[in-house]
């Protein structure tokens, strides 16, 4: 079965071509990063007016490196959501359009969902059930996976994603967005015992994430006079990692989990890597490829794919901007 993907969730447009869920023919994205450099963070009217110019040029080169032809594509897979309602409706409205023109079933993926799917495209057999990690600018999630399409939330963030706490602190360091990369590299320069700094608790949740506070505490550290740089961003990286890690741990400790998933671009952070294989030494964990980990429109095709054996969706799927994975 061969699936077209569309993504545009937030500020990359993506299009993609996998085959039976798991071979990717074509992946290709088209970012506006750069546009939202200045602001420190995304601005969505500019990501959608990027996502307007880009949409039709990225499906057609998808489809060109691919060597596919119209008629060989099965289905159309687009990201329904979470995201920017503005960048959400232009991905969907395209795959609604090609979806009459081309006579081919429309299917709506959950974006997040896709994150996770990302890190099992290249198994044969899924060991579950498994712990699932989502990290990315806009989500912080552990789940328990029973299997592909069927989870159980086991913890969340109360308030900033850590993909969006990298992005900020970067923009405090006077570092470039997006900030991730960027403070992982400056971090790697940096002692990250210098600045005690601590992660958000969450009560009565003590396994939820909170990174609001610790973001304020390296905006106030900034604040208190001369700072090095490289030391910051280490002490956050270590704290914000940290964190991560030792309650994945909690959580993969509440059910007989037999390996980790992990999705988003934070996943790309090889700190983290390393804190995750230190923490489960004896357990698989497996991590999306560096071309899956940010979002793209493979992952959204090749979760479409297993999708298409529950159903197809009509014409009337809307977008949405929160989507509950469970």
């Amino acid at each position: 079965m061969i699936v077209l993907g569309i993504e545009s969730t937030c500020d990359e447009t993506g299009a993609a071509i996998v085959k039976d869920g798991r071979e990717i023919l074509s992946n290709v994205i088209a970012s506006s990063a750069d546009i939202h450099e200045k602001y420190g963070g995304v601005f969505p009217e500019l990501a959608c007016r990027r996502h307007i110019d880009a949409i039709i040029p990225v499906i057609d080169e998808a489809i060109k490196k691919a060597g596919v032809t119209i008629d060989e594509i099965d289905a159309i897979a687009v990201a329904k959501g979470p995201g920017l309602v503005g960048a959400l409706l232009i991905g969907m409205n395209a795959a609604k359009g090609l979806s009459i023109a081309w006579n081919k079933p429309l299917i709506g993926v959950n974006h997040i969902e896709a994150h996770l799917y990302a890190s099992m495209m290249g198994l044969e057999e899924i060991p579950l059930p498994a712990l699932g990690v989502v990290l990315s600018g806009g989500h912080t999630l552990l789940l328990k996976i029973l299997d592909v399409g069927k989870y159980e939330p086991i913890a969340t963030t109360v308030d900033d994603a850590i993909g969006e706490a990298f992005d900020k602190v970067a923009s405090m360091l006077g570092l470039a967005y997006p900030g991730g990369p960027h403070v992982e590299l400056l971090a790697k320069s940096g002692d990250p015992t210098r600045y005690p700094l601590t992660a958000g608790r969450v009560k009565r949740s003590p396994i939820d994430f909170s990174f609001s506070g610790l973001k304020t505490a390296v905006l106030y550290t900034l604040k208190g006079g001369a700072v090095e740089k490289s030391d910051l961003a280490a002490s956050f990286q270590e704290t914000a990692l940290n964190d991560v890690v030792g309650k994945a741990l909690l959580a993969s400790q509440t059910f007989n989990c037999q390996a980790i998933f992990a999705g988003g671009g934070v996943c790309n952070n090889q700190r983290l890597r390393e804190l995750f294989n230190e923490k489960f030494p004896n357990l698989p964990i497996h991590w999306p490829s560096a071309n899956l980990s940010a979002d793209n429109a493979a992952m959204i095709a090749g979760l479409g794919e297993k999708k298409f054996i529950n159903g197809t969706d009509t014409l009337d799927l809307e977008v949405q901007t929160r989507i509950p994975i469970a």
